[in-house]
């Protein structure tokens, strides 16, 4: 597998891809478990899916991109996978609840496998388990922390850039 290091708003964000696509989106202080790469990794900064997605999310920070064109290689539980694909239809600038992410999968009664799975999401931005808050509307759960967690949804919500 294959890394880069970009340089976000947040922090240093480590970029992992395979020959199929884009593994993993990491934050700073990503534990191991979050997200298991069992490959070793190379630094390759001019890999092809690697390059896209740097330029995919400077455009994203730079308010012009709404949705993601990548190729994703998702490792995980079938489940774990529908419900990351699932956060990929919560537009640009909303949100949605838990319970809400689990009906859509067709099971209403998910609601904490579904915030299992989102905190396990390889690929965060990208597929946007930032856009899923509580139920009474509060931001819970984002693996970078709530203030970045807010931060997103203020960029998106704001539509242009914040910094």
């Amino acid at each position: 597998m294959y890394c880069s290091t970009y340089q976000s708003p947040l922090g240093p964000l480590e970029l992992v891809a395979s020959d199929d696509g884009l593994v993993a989106v990491l934050w700073p202080d990503d534990p191991p478990e979050r997200v298991r790469l069992a490959d070793d990794l190379v630094e390759s900064p001019s890999n092809t899916v690697l390059a896209q997605t740097a330029d995919q999310l400077d455009e994203y920070f730079d308010g012009k991109r709404k949705q993601f064109d990548l190729p994703l290689d998702l490792r995980g539980t079938e489940f774990q996978v529908a419900a990351w694909q699932a956060l990929a239809d919560i537009p640009y600038g909303e949100t949605a609840t838990y319970g809400q992410q689990a009906a859509s999968l067709g099971r209403p009664k998910a609601v904490r496998a579904i915030g299992a799975a989102n905190g396990r999401n390889p690929v965060s931005i990208i597929l946007p388990c930032h856009r899923v808050i509580g139920a009474n509307g509060s931001l819970t759960g984002f693996a970078a922390g709530i203030d970045a967690k807010k931060f997103l949804l203020d960029l998106e919500q704001s539509g242009s850039r914040l910094f």
